[in-house]
């Protein structure tokens, strides 16, 4: 099953970190944000990514083409100009980065990699957030009630946008709304392939105020209650925060593949 990672956008609410990398590269210790979700993903046995690529993409690109040789041990000959790798344990990802557009708004980088998503379920999230949501009970709630998407609802800031419920149906999708009932879009979906035919406006298309409240309007959108932890990384303040977190040496988002009973 591939997991779809948002990972185009300009970070303009954190311009301190991004102005020579994208959100999802800013490092929480000594590894990026999507290092860290992908971790999560790949506990559970998940390890086929595919990262929509907008906002200085080469960056992410970078990282990845380098990522074995940085995770191991490296035994270089300067004079033959020949460089082995050995003793490393690499995370078994298999990735594809694919160029989605600098202007490209969230439903047109999914709407993009279109055929690459038609055939199954797939999940998906954004590149700057960090969760302990058990991906495992998210998929048995997504398989139990036959939608065509389930969105992880959390707890968060007022801030946020907010959801409707009947029962464990999403009712309606407001954005940033002044009254709700505590709830919003947490970003950790699983989706079925006729998800796409509700995105319609092309690169203009806003994944969150066009396709989700279509989903909700026509009652196929579900939403997966997390009471665990959340975090987005939208501001310098709650990067600082996610550094104190991951200082502390048990931070609250790492799943291990025991933990997640793999």
């Amino acid at each position: 099953m591939q997991t779809v990672i948002l990972a185009g956008g300009l970070g303009t609410r954190i311009t301190e970190k991004t102005e020579n990398c994208p959100k999802p590269m800013i490092r929480v210790g000594e590894h990026p944000l999507i290092w860290h979700i992908m971790r999560l993903y790949s506990a559970y046995g998940y390890n086929d990514f595919t990262v929509a690529l907008g906002y200085r993409g080469d960056v992410i690109k970078q990282f990845f083409m380098h990522y074995y040789q940085m995770s191991c041990d490296l035994y270089v000959d300067l004079e033959l100009g020949k460089i082995n790798v050995h003793d490393g344990a690499v995370d078994p990802w298999r990735v594809s980065l694919i160029e989605t557009g600098l202007e490209t708004q969230t439903g047109g980088r999914l709407k993009r990699l279109e055929n690459t998503l038609r055939n199954e379920t797939f999940m998906m999230t954004y590149g700057d957030g960090l969760s302990d949501v058990n991906i495992n009970d998210l998929l048995a709630f997504h398989k139990s009630h036959g939608k065509l998407a389930t969105l992880t609802a959390v707890r968060p800031p007022a801030r946020f946008g907010g959801l409707l419920f009947d029962g464990d149906r999403v009712s309606q999708f407001t954005e940033k709304p002044q009254i709700g009932e505590g709830w919003i879009n947490g970003g950790f979906f699983v989706l079925e392939p006729g998800v796409i035919d509700y995105i319609c406006d092309g690169d203009a298309s806003v994944w969150e105020s066009g396709a989700l409240e279509k989903l909700a309007l026509d009652g196929q959108l579900m939403a997966y209650k997390h009471e665990g932890f959340w975090q987005p990384m939208d501001t310098l303040r709650e990067h600082r925060y996610l550094e104190r977190l991951w200082n502390t040496g048990n931070p609250p988002w790492v799943v291990n593949a025991e933990e997640a009973n793999i």
